[in-house]
């Protein structure tokens, strides 16, 4: 039961990969045809994130009311519908409409899902979910690309994912029995998880931080900030890659789409690796390594070397980011407590959201100002922030038991 019930969830995980990365890839071709400004794309990707952001702030009063089942049924709904909007949406105001339900699709199931993996099922199971993620997101620009290099409109892309996500919203609809089911199973088996919540409920006890709203626990601000800036690098790089290599490494708009799918499909490969690493080493140990990774891609991005480097700096930057997202909300439990890891998490995606909504927008304004060169020099600095962050939490809470648990 537990088996088949985590491929549902694998599945409903591509799902909230797929639109991902579609905008980022069709933009160079959506501007054109819109007669849009550069950074249009980045205020539609305020507006997806924003929604988000509302949604994954509201995840934990939502999920304990109607179940983490029916959240993730409805949410795909919602973004199958958005996405199929996107492909007969006659006018850019159209794609800021349909940006909200895209964007409240995917804020509760991100969270939910995160959480219930993060409590019922081992470290690798974590890594393999976000593998899943960067299925769908390496899926997006594959099939878009296959569309324009046929000479096919974008819109044949957006409306085969959002055919691919009604699929999706079927198997969700037809196994949304076995969720109850599932939980009460999971249960009495995660002797780990329970394992983890009672030190950190005696840690927190000792500290005397139990009624002490989660926010204020020690090391979680500087964990929202190593979220903040991840998914700053992450999205800078799936929404401005294509236009980057497009204008300034003069690469045709099918083949920069193809090369933004190698940097998805780093994330891919790398989470699916580190399944398998996080049976021997701790998170926090994979953390810095893949951070390491990404510093060394955004290096590499950075310096005036041939056009075939920045293939390599985008499979390495992908690489290095594959373990960091999913080990660091697996940690999340041990940290803070069973008690608190919902809300935790949900904050911990909403400002995930934040560092969505207003990291790649913000080269996006400065970049259509100037130029897009600027493109690597920004990916460098949310890199390096990430890492300060995360190695700041380290160095606060190097003492606390919780932090030394994989």
């Amino acid at each position: 039961m537990s088996t088949i019930f985590l491929i549902i969830i694998y599945l409903a995980f591509i799902s909230l990969g797929l639109p991902d990365s579609l905008l980022g890839a069709a933009w160079p071709v959506m501007q054109i045809q819109y007669g849009a400004s550069f950074e249009a794309a980045g205020f539609v990707s305020i507006m997806i994130s924003g929604s988000t952001i509302i949604s994954s702030l509201l995840s934990g009063k939502i999920i304990k009311r109607f179940g983490t089942g029916k959240i993730t049924f409805i949410s795909c709904l919602m973004t199958a519908a958005a996405l199929l909007g996107f492909s007969v949406s006659p006018s850019l105001f159209w794609l800021f409409v349909l940006a909200i339900p895209l964007g409240l699709g995917a804020g509760a199931v991100d969270s939910g899902l995160n959480n219930y993996v993060a409590l019922h099922y081992k470290a690798h199971h974590m890594s393999w979910l976000h593998c899943f993620w960067g299925v769908g997101a390496t899926i997006g620009p594959l099939i878009m690309s296959q569309y324009i290099s046929k000479g096919s409109s974008w819109r044949m892309g957006y409306f085969t994912v959002s055919m691919i996500q009604v699929v999706l919203v079927v198997l969700l609809f037809i196994t949304l029995p076995l969720w109850d089911q599932a939980a009460k199973t999971l249960k009495n088996q995660s002797v780990d998880s329970e394992l983890v919540n009672k030190i950190a409920q005696s840690d927190l006890s000792d500290n005397n931080l139990k009624k002490v709203h989660p926010i204020h626990i020690k090391g979680a601000k500087l964990a929202l900030a190593s979220f903040f800036f991840y998914c700053g690098i992450e999205a800078t790089m799936g929404l401005w890659g294509s236009s980057f290599l497009v204008n300034i490494k003069g690469l045709d708009v099918a083949t920069a789409a193809k090369w933004v799918a190698t940097y998805y499909a780093g994330i891919t490969i790398g989470r699916f690796v580190t399944g398998f690493i996080t049976m021997k080493l701790s998170n926090k140990i994979i953390i810095r390594i893949g951070q390491s990774i990404t510093l060394v891609g955004g290096i590499l991005l950075l310096l005036p070397l041939p056009t075939v480097f920045s293939l390599i700096s985008f499979i390495m930057i992908g690489l290095g980011c594959a373990p960091v997202f999913p080990c660091m909300i697996h940690e999340t439990p041990a940290r803070f407590g069973k008690e608190h890891s919902q809300t935790i998490i949900g904050y911990q995606m909403a400002f995930a959201y934040i560092g969505i909504t207003f990291l790649p927008p913000l080269l996006g304004l400065i970049a259509a100002q100037t130029t897009i060169s600027i493109f690597p020099f920004f990916a460098l600095f949310y890199i390096g922030a990430m890492l300060v962050a995360s190695e700041r939490i380290n160095s606060l809470m190097k003492n606390t038991p919780l932090l030394r648990r994989g």
